[in-house]
C-alpha cells in the first residue's frame, strides 16, 4: 500500500466514523456515549456539525477514531483467546462489554 492510499483510506474511515457518531448522536444521544467512548462535549460538537464541516475534518490524514480497548483482558475476552476459554462466545463477549462500561463510568 502505498503513502497515497493510506491517506485515502485513513480520509475515508474518518468520513465513515464521522458520519456513523453524528447518526448515533442524533438518535440517542446517551447511547452514543456509550458506544462512541466520548464526552458530551464531544457529542454535541460532531451532533451540531454540517455536511461541509464533516467533510473538512474527515480529509484529515490523521484517523479521528481510535481503539478504546488498551489492555490484555478484554482482548482475550473479545479474541476468546485466554487460558480459561469458554465455549459460549455471547458469554465473553457480554463480559467485555461489562468491562468496558465499567471503564467508561469510571472515566466520566
Amino acid at each position: 500500500m502505498t503513502n497515497e492510499q493510506l491517506l485515502t483510506e485513513i480520509r475515508e474511515a474518518n468520513m465513515t466514523y464521522l458520519m456513523l457518531a453524528q447518526n448515533l448522536i442524533r438518535q440517542d444521544k446517551a447511547e452514543a456515549l456509550f458506544r462512541l467512548g466520548m464526552s458530551e462535549e464531544s457529542a454535541d460538537l460532531i451532533g451540531a456539525l454540517s455536511p461541509a464541516q464533516i467533510m473538512r475534518i474527515a480529509s484529515s490524514n490523521m484517523l479521528l477514531c481510535r481503539f478504546r480497548v488498551d489492555d490484555d483482558i478484554v482482548w482475550n475476552l473479545l479474541t476468546n483467546h485466554s487460558v480459561n476459554k469458554v465455549d459460549n462466545d455471547a458469554t465473553t463477549k457480554l463480559h467485555a462489554s461489562i468491562l468496558m462500561a465499567g471503564r467508561y463510568a469510571e472515566a466520566m
